[in-house]
């Protein structure tokens, strides 16, 4: 199939992408000898991704069960289910580790402790920690992480932290010193424990931006990350990889010209592209995502969707710029790369693969809960 018989709008994968970007964060772990990649299946909620990412079918991170039963299913048995677990999911994550799984589970509540420790089946269990996101977790230093603990017993299997909030740094430099300040807070949190008799096998940290920076990771033993895999504008700006790497992107086609307002609709609006607008505020506002030609290349020069509905994207050249309408015919495609490639490959349950520029493969993703 070519990108000319793909019907749209649609997402695309360039592999060549993908691989540079799982070389890059290989290389940045490399730095840091006795602490594994656990890398995150979120984004990607895909076997064939994973294969990649995690060879050897290597310990993975998940966001909801349907992850965790898809990928056990596919062989990958060491799983972080990285949500918050409530009572009425205990039985499906103790069923998966009744049948060989090893999913581990979280919770920051002394309630949701109290009944994993009662359950019958197999739980092991990271006590969430806030490390300065204001997310979820508990405090480094407060009474809740030695109450959780205790409530746990034997299931305790370690601690968790997310440095989500990295996400608003702007150099190197402020990457590295919000990963120190997960790093200082997380073993701290696991020093506390042990003091107070606790085993504590598992320190897990991370986001893509800090598992790229972190300066040392003493004490840690995983890093979680994820969307390094496919990249998008906001990370590509805060320097996780270039912006060039991004290695996902929606296939539109032109539906309608407007020259009067120098504007063109292409059938990629708010459910295959998403309304996320995470860059806006960062040193570049990239509105609703970047328009590159059909081969991925910036030949629009800086064209942008810069409205979106539910099935209309409209696109227009940047500020001071001419769109090049007559490039853009009613039919002609055009690729648009996201802001938070997590939401907008949510919308699709399929990447059409590209390699070498032809379309080699169609792999399946797992969507839903």
């Amino acid at each position: 199939m070519t990108l000319d018989e793909l019907p749209t709008p649609c997402l695309l994968l360039d592999l060549d992408v993908l691989k540079r970007n799982l070389a890059r964060m290989e290389a940045a772990m490399a730095r840091h000898p006795g602490v594994m990649l656990r890398p995150h299946l979120k984004t990607a909620k895909s076997a064939a991704v994973a294969d990649l990412a995690a060879p050897g079918k290597g310990a993975i991170t998940v966001s909801t069960l349907a992850e965790a039963r898809y990928f056990a299913e596919h062989g990958f048995l060491d799983q972080v289910y990285a949500v918050g677990i409530v009572r009425a999911k205990l039985d499906q994550v103790a069923a998966l580790n009744a049948q060989g799984a090893a999913v581990k589970i979280i919770t920051d509540d002394l309630d949701t402790a109290r009944a994993i420790a009662a359950h019958p089946g197999a739980l092991p269990t990271l006590i969430e920690v806030d490390v300065g996101e204001g997310r979820a977790g508990v405090s480094v230093d407060g009474t809740a992480l030695l109450a959780i603990a205790a409530a746990l017993g034997p299931k305790l299997a370690g601690v968790l932290s997310h440095s989500g909030h990295s996400y608003a740094g702007r150099s190197d430099d402020a990457m590295a010193d919000i990963a120190e300040v997960e790093r200082a807070g997380i073993v701290a949190a696991a020093t506390r424990l042990r003091d107070a008799g606790h085993r504590v096998d598992i320190v897990s940290a991370g986001a893509s931006p800090t598992a790229m920076h972190a300066r040392h990771l003493d004490g840690v033993t995983e890093m979680r990350a994820g969307v390094y895999m496919m990249g998008d504008l906001l990370q590509g700006q805060i320097g996780t990889h270039p912006l060039e790497d991004i290695a996902v992107t929606v296939l539109g086609s032109v539906i309608g010209r407007y020259p009067q307002r120098q504007a063109v609709l292409l059938d990629a609006g708010a459910l295959a592209l998403s309304k996320d607008r995470s860059t806006e505020g960062a040193p570049r506002d990239w509105k609703f995502g970047r328009v590159l030609d059909r081969d991925g290349n910036a030949t629009l020069g800086d064209a942008l969707v810069t409205r979106v509905h539910q099935e209309h994207g409209e696109v227009r050249a940047a500020e001071g710029e001419t769109l090049l309408l007559d490039r853009l015919p009613v039919g002609a495609r055009v690729r648009v790369v996201p802001n938070h490639v997590c939401l907008t490959a949510a919308a699709h349950d399929r990447y059409h693969v590209m390699e070498g520029g032809r379309v080699v493969a169609i792999w399946s993703r797992i969507n839903g809960w």
